[in-house]
Order: C-alpha cells, then structure tokens, then sequence
C-alpha cells in the first residue's frame, strides 16, 4: 500500500502534506483562521509547536469576534487573506456585494481529502495518469456572516517537489456579488532570513526571459502583465530565493502560474519583515460577476520546493511541465528538424521558389519544411486578410496540397503557420462581421501591426474560425501547426457582455481561446503544434498545455539567444524551447556569427533554420549536413536529457550549460566566451550531474576523463580567438 500524502490532525486542526522530499503545513487556528506554518524540506512529523506567537502590536487589531489583542490578522500568517478584517496587507480578494460593501472574513468551515488530481474544468493545469500518483487537499472557508465559499486546492505529488494550488469562489448568498480580485495562492512566511531575494524573467520583444534577482525590502513588490497575454515584458514565474542561494545551493520556492492572460505576483514584506506572496489573475480591469449558485475556478500555481539552488528547482519544472502539464502524441517524441521560409522570402515566395528550398532541405538531411506567413487571403504584407483562412488563389501553382504533396514526395513532412485569433481591417471576415473585432461600439480601436483581436470570448467568433481551420487541415496533409499572435490585448471590450459585465472581458477571451485550442488539438492530435506570440510573448505553462514547443523568440542571434534560452530554462524544458539558426548579418542585430555559433546555441533547444537554403555554398552546405547528423545523435539527450546550468552569460563573458541523460552514461556540454580578448584569463568550469566513478569519453579526441574528474577539477575553455565563440563536447560513458 502506498505511504498517505496527507495526514490530518483533527484535534489540533492540523493538514501535513507531505511525500519523500517535501512538507506543506496549515492548521486551522484560534477564531478558524486557516494559518500556514511551513513550506520546505520534509519533515517527518509536526508536533504542533509552531503556533503564531501572541503579542500585543500597536493598531494590529483584533480577529473578529475576540478581545485577544495579542491575536491579529494583522500579522498571522494565512492561508488565504480577506479584505476588511483587520489584515492591511495585501489581500488575496477583493468581493463587492448588492449592498455596495466589499468586506469579508473568510473562516475554515470543512476539508476533504481526494485521491488524485481534480480537472480544472476550462483550465489548463497539471495533471495525472494514475490516481496514485497524488492527493488533494480541499480546505472549504466561509465568510463569516454570508454564505460566500472558498474552495482552496492543494495537491501534493507522490514523485515530485511539487504543490499544485488553486481556488474556486461559491456564491450560494441568494444575491449577485461582484468578484474584483481572487488569488489563485497565497503564501505567508514569518521567518524574514529564509527568503531575502526574489527572482524573475523580465524582458521585452526580442529580448525575453531575462534573469533579475533582487533582495526584498520592506513594502510591495508587483511583477504582471496587462497586455491580455502572459507577455514578452514579464513571464508569469518567480521564485524566493535565500542569501546564499545559488545553481547549486540554498533554498529556492520557484511559484510559476499555468496562465496564458493578464497576470500578477505580489510580494509585501511587512512591518515585522514577513513576506506575504499572492498569485493570480490580475485585477487590473478584471472583475466578474457571480449570481446565486454560480462559481469562479481560478487557474493553477504550481509551488516547487528545492534545498539544493536554483538547477534542482528548474530540473523538478523541466519533468513536470514536459511529462504532466504537456499532452499529447508529440509529448515524448523526439521533434523534427525543420527549416521555416519566414526570414528567406518573407511574404515574396512563389511554388518555385519553395520547391527549390525545400530541394535543398531534403539535400541536407532536414526533416520537415514550413510554410510561414502569406499563403491566405490576399495576403502580400502584413496590413490584410487576417481571418481568412482560405488559400491565396494562384498565389501557389498547385495550391496548398500541391505543395504539401511535393515535400512529403521529398521525405520532409510539412507545416504551416496561422494566426487564428487575429483580424484585419481588410479581409473578407471583416466585411462580413464587422461585429466580431474586439472593441466598443463606436469607438475607433487602436491598431497595432495593421491588425485586431477577434472577440475569442463569443462562441460563434471561435467556431467561424474552427470551420475556416478545419477545412484547411482535412483537405491539406498537414504535419505542424505554428500557432502565432503578434499583438497585445488593447480596447478589451466586448459586445456579447452588459456594460457591468465588461470586467470579464479578458479572461473570457483567454477561456475562448483555450476552448479552441482544445478542440483542435484534440480533434487533429496527430499534428505537431507550436505556440508563437510575436516569438516569446506566450511563452507560459498554460500555453504548454496545449503545445509541447514554442518559438521562445523573434531573436535568432546566437548571442543574443544565450541569454533568452538560459533565462528561460530557469521555469522551462528544453522539450517547450524552439531554436533555429538563421541568416548573418542576422535580420534583427546586424551582427554576423559563424555557422558553427549559430549552430551550437540552436542545438541546445528544439532545432531547426531559418534563412534561404538556396544561398549557401558548398562550405555551408557541408557543414550544416553535419549538424544535422551531430544532432540527430544527441537529440534525445538535449531534448529530454536533465538540463543544468555551469556559468550564466548575465554574469560575465563566458557561458555554460550541459545535457546528462537519464543514466548518466552520455552528456553533453556548451561553453562559450562572446567576445574575444588580447590577453584573456585561462576560463574554466566544472561539470554536474555525472557518475564519480564512470570513466567518460570526449567522442571528439577520444580523450577519456573519470566522471568526479570533470565534476572537480573540471575542463578548461579552448583558448578561443575572436569574438562569439563556442565549443560543443559530447561525452559517452566507455
């Protein structure tokens, strides 16, 4: 019989979540105020010593319903915060009801204990395949005085350093409430030494996932988004971090929310210097309004725990969001190599011009081609024909199938690109539904790159795409699907809700989506689908969901894309990472690198090219030949193998990171240093992740090293010469 997951002390009001790495502890204290009293290493049992200390704080006041002064909200950790008892801190909702007041005083009311996982209904989240693998903790609070219900979600994994968390609201008042604010999580900490810093992935186009780590001081911290996606400028993760907490060592709480939409992470260190972090959908113009017996499910934060620096977190993310938050045939199966047209024809491309670069991909050993932006509508540049999702009449000789023919008769499977929750002001379904853009009435909406949102929250909007997208894929042999949105959320108002229900706009266009991309993931399971949001702008748990791989940026400069692809490795597998090398002087920096730069930094995701094959010489085409076959070699490896990280390129001129597999009998390594040096220092790093006592070949030199060799001494960088240099080294156990 397997060992229980939860184990609940009903006397002392006890919940210990618990599996052979970590412990979650909340206890229902004095007044039934739900309290959190531990998150971290596990523990074998809890005695009940850690009730909040009482003391007297000046205007901290009184829990309602006692006199003890020395016992406030105010300053007890909890589990769920409401507004309007006496805590100033942030809180965790905020309700209005009929009568105009938005107080609250949420209490434990009953728990139940179910084995498994439940479905969010609508929502992405992390799943399970067998009801063994874990538990769930339902903790029910009711406001004291209304019959408001909080459902607060936890699972603990069998196998994993995880909590899954997540809320559902129940309104059963007999009256309508008006929801502003509802966290998916909250996580209360007393001891302010435990967790000084905080890290994030801030960015902007073209330069996503950036790394920040900043020490918390005293007041609020926001990190969100409010452009109606998970965004370029601030991807929806964090983790706490202590002082001395680095790759390797120390405590790290990585919180990544499984949200493609507006969100926020707060974090309030208060007047004692306690942290209070909450996580959810954004208020910003978000309410939503809840009638008698109607719920709000919020989406899912998944908490992990690591005792052993920042690689140990992002290793327990990498398995879990590639082995139960991804779906589908594609999960685990190795990705093809393609080559996109995008960056050698841009919309300038006739059924020659794609027959001569995909002769040229089947010649280099390339494994699928695709076919970007321009093959629909009208479409010659970027200011029509979203929204018609038919082909370009005689824009392609034999059509689209006649040339999805021609690369599957030369070996290659094929792809297309979309970008299905757009719309032009010039197309044909814009004539035709005027209504169907996302705006006020009679208000010019602003334009952003030409284009519009289509309302996605209305059902007949998201099924005239569906048909449109339907009768492409059954007339057209389709392997992969790049599913783009190139802009952000703007005059979000819809005309299918009432002037106090337009606070739901935003969400319900996230929840529309998400309906559609079920539907046709599910319906057309055999084809490969990739997310894209202007590159990196949906880069996010939710999205993975649905898509096991997404283009992480417009970028592809391989030095640029050092930084992109280690930031995003912090939350993400390299399994979600898409990487392709493409022309110099690269189309977005001017700057030019060698193929084999540009090869080794794309090998380290899922990869692929984008430039015009038709251009290269003989030289190129050799060498790109044997990239390809390096990478057939060692692409299960990088792409499912264990990812750590040796040196950061936000730290200084050199970089490095490596792939183990599963046995620890093969490894790869990358080391780079950017720019070159007269009089550079001797750099070196040492290796992870591998067995002391196994000796490991370099398959390059046939040099032979012991496995605590390369772990403690570690190998020196080559003495590079020039600028952007890289070096891969491929180790197999003898």
């Amino acid at each position: 019989m397997s060992e229980q997951l939860i184990t609940v002390e009903k006397e002392t009001g006890v919940f210990h979540l618990h599996n052979n790495e970590i412990s979650y502890i909340l206890q229902v204290e004095d007044e039934k105020v739900l309290s959190h009293i531990y998150f971290g290493k596990k523990i074998s049992q809890y005695s009940n010593h850690k009730q909040y200390l009482r003391r007297d704080r000046g205007f901290s006041g009184n829990v309602p319903g006692q006199d003890l002064r020395e016992y406030s909200k105010d300053t007890l950790p909890q589990e769920f915060s409401s507004h309007g008892s006496m805590d100033y801190r942030i809180p965790a909702s905020m309700i209005k009801r009929e009568n105009g007041s938005n107080l609250h005083d949420f209490r434990y009311d009953s728990y139940e204990v179910v084995e498994g996982k439940p479905v969010l209904k609508g929502l992405p989240a992390a799943y399970i395949e067998d009801e063994g693998e874990a538990s769930t903790l339902v903790v029910t609070l009711k406001d004291r005085d209304q019959d408001i219900y909080l459902d607060l979600f936890y699972t603990v994994y069998r196998d994993r350093a995880v909590i899954a968390r997540s809320t559902k609201i129940r309104n059963q008042t007999g009256e309508t409430i008006l929801v502003e604010k509802i966290a998916s999580m909250q996580l209360d900490l007393t001891n302010s030494n435990r967790f000084t810093d905080v890290l994030s992935l801030p960015g902007a186009h073209v330069r996503e996932r950036q790394v920040a780590r900043e020490t918390l001081t005293n007041g609020t911290k926001v990190f969100e988004s409010r452009r109606g996606a998970s965004s370029h400028h601030m991807n929806s993760f964090i983790a706490l971090m202590g002082a001395d907490a680095n790759e390797f060592t120390g405590e790290v709480v990585g919180m990544q929310f499984v949200y493609s939409g507006n969100h926020r992470f707060e974090i309030e260190k208060d007047q004692i210097d306690q942290l209070r972090v909450l996580v959810g959908i954004n208020p910003y113009n978000f309410s939503w309004e809840l009638t008698d017996g109607e719920d709000f499910q919020t989406p899912e934060v998944l908490m992990v725990y690591s005792n052993q620096g920042l690689n140990q977190m992002s290793d327990t993310y990498h398995r879990l969001l590639r082995e139960r938050v991804a779906r589908g045939e594609h999960r685990d199966r190795e990705r093809p190599i393609l080559v996109n047209n995008w960056e050698a024809t841009y919309f300038d491309f006739t059924s020659k011009k794609i027959e001569r670069i995909v002769d040229e991909a089947a010649d280099l050993g390339i494994e699928m081609f695709v076919l970007d932006d321009g093959w629909f509508g009208a479409r010659t540049s970027d200011d029509s024909s979203l929204g018609d999702w038919f082909e370009f009449e005689g824009k392609l000789a034999n059509g689209l199938k006649g040339i999805a023919d021609y690369v599957h008769s030369k070996g290659l499977k094929f792809g297309l690109w979309f970008e299905p929750e757009m719309i032009s002001v010039d197309s044909k379904l814009y004539r035709e539904h005027p209504d169907y853009l996302m705006q006020e009435p009679g208000r010019t909406p602003s334009s952003s790159r030409d284009q519009h949102l289509l309302d996605m929250g209305r059902k007949e909007v998201r099924e005239n795409i569906q048909q449109q997208i339907e009768s492409i894929l059954d007339e057209v042999p389709i392997d992969y699907i790049k599913w783009d949105m190139n802009r952000s959320m703007s005059d979000a108002y819809s005309i299918a809700l009432t002037p106090e229900n337009q606070g739901e706009t935003a969400h319900r266009y996230m929840l529309g989506v998400y309906e559609l991309l079920e539907n046709l993931t599910t319906k057309y399971s055999n084809i490969l689908w990739e997310g894209c949001s202007g590159g990196g702008g949906r880069f996010d748990a939710g999205y993975l969901y649905y898509m096991p791989q997404s283009w992480a940026s417009d970028n592809t400069d391989a030095v640029e894309r050092l930084k992109i692809q280690y930031g995003t490795s912090i939350a993400y597998p390299t399994s979600s990472i898409t990487a392709h090398v493409s022309a110099v002087p690269n189309h977005q920096t001017g700057r030019v690198t060698s193929l084999k730069t540009r090869g080794d930094v794309a090998m380290c995701g899922v990869f692929g090219y984008e430039l015009d094959l038709t251009l290269l010489r003989e030289e190129e085409k050799a060498e790109i030949k044997e990239q390809i076959t390096f990478y057939q070699e060692v692409r299960s490896l990088v792409q499912f193998g264990t990812f750590i990280r040796l040196q950061s390129p936000f730290e200084g001129n050199t970089a490095a990171w490596m792939f183990v597999n599963e046995e620890k009998s093969e490894a790869m390594v990358f080391i780079t240093r950017v720019l070159g040096e007269a009089q550079p220092l001797f750099h070196e790093v040492r290796l992870a992740g591998l067995t002391p006592d196994t000796i490991y070949k370099n398959m390059e030199t046939d040099e032979t090293y012991a496995g605590d060799e390369l772990m403690n001494l570690g190998v020196y960088f080559p003495d590079f010469y020039g600028d952007f240099q890289t070096k891969l080294i491929h180790l197999k156990k003898q």
